[in-house]
């Protein structure tokens, strides 16, 4: 039996959207795109379709709208990339690199939803979060409400993989043993910029390019435990929920970030998260 080919899935914002009811911020569709090569004029031009994730009204797409209707080609251009999924549950996987990782239990961390922002969006950093790492990292988009999976069944939940940066304040990890404020401040989960379905997930390289440098990368068969073992792990003990989002661990080199940076995360099979780094808008900046 042959593998399907990759698809790429995105959630997207129509560009120059309409004003009407003052919430054109809120207006999401999902659009697919099935050319190999990325870059190429059909790697551009993207189908409208159908939510990926029917059971979750998170993910519901926008009414239909002029020239948004399901099948219609959109240009790359008529729209911005959103996180690709609004995802219920966030998780991490702590200390998951080599056999380190492997000779420990399999442990997850939560990251906030509200943590989750798309490609392109700022990573805000507040006055006093001290010193702060990104983290590229292979990340699962599960498809289907999901517990008790084996290792035979674990793959049927997943509709494809993603970029997530695991963004960490390692100051406050070390102050905080449940790590949350390290790993769920706002802004602190870039993901996207798509889903990409039928991919082999057992050897990607995975890098950091910081401020244009590439970072020495690694690859996802560096992790210690491996992507059907931590949905097995995960629904064990909980449902998992269309459009959460499972990052995997990050096996490579990271590089400290602060305002004024770029940080882009790459995966191989899937491309390049970018997002620039800034000082919280929330705190009043000296003049």
């Amino acid at each position: 039996m042959t593998s399907p080919l990759p698809r790429r899935i995105a959630r997207v914002r129509p560009a120059a959207a309409p004003s009407m009811a003052g919430q054109p911020q809120d207006e999401q569709f999902f659009v697919a795109n099935d050319a190999p090569d990325f870059e190429s004029d059909a790697g551009t031009r993207w189908t409208v379709i159908d939510s990926p994730f029917p059971a979750s009204r998170a993910n519901a797409g926008s009414p239909a709208r002029a020239g948004w209707e399901r099948g219609t080609v959109v240009s790359q251009t008529e729209f911005t990339f959103l996180a690709p999924s609004v995802p219920v549950n966030v998780f991490g996987m702590a200390h998951n690199t080599g056999q380190p990782g492997r000779d420990l239990p399999p442990q997850a961390f939560h990251k906030a939803a509200s943590s989750v922002i798309g490609p392109g969006e700022a990573i805000q950093l507040s006055s006093t979060v001290g010193y702060v790492d990104p983290e590229a990292e292979l990340t699962v988009v599960v498809g289907r409400p999901a517990r008790g999976l084996t290792l035979e069944t674990a793959r049927s939940a997943i509709l494809g993989y993603t970029i997530g940066n695991d963004v960490s304040a390692r100051d406050l990890q070390k102050s905080d043993e449940l790590w949350i404020s390290a790993k769920s401040q706002d802004t602190f989960t870039p993901v996207g910029p798509w889903i990409v379905t039928g991919l082999d997930d057992s050897d990607l390289e995975i890098g950091i390019v910081h401020n244009g440098s590439a970072l020495k990368a690694a690859s996802s068969a560096d992790l210690g435990w491996k992507v059907d073992e931590i949905m097995v792990y995960l629904t064990s003990f909980m449902t998992l929920q269309p459009g959460d989002l499972v990052l995997t661990g990050f096996p490579a080199e990271c590089a400290r970030i602060q305002p004024g940076d770029t940080v882009a995360c790459r995966v191989e099979g899937i491309g390049e998260l970018r997002n620039p780094v800034t000082h919280a808008a929330w705190e009043v900046q000296p003049s």
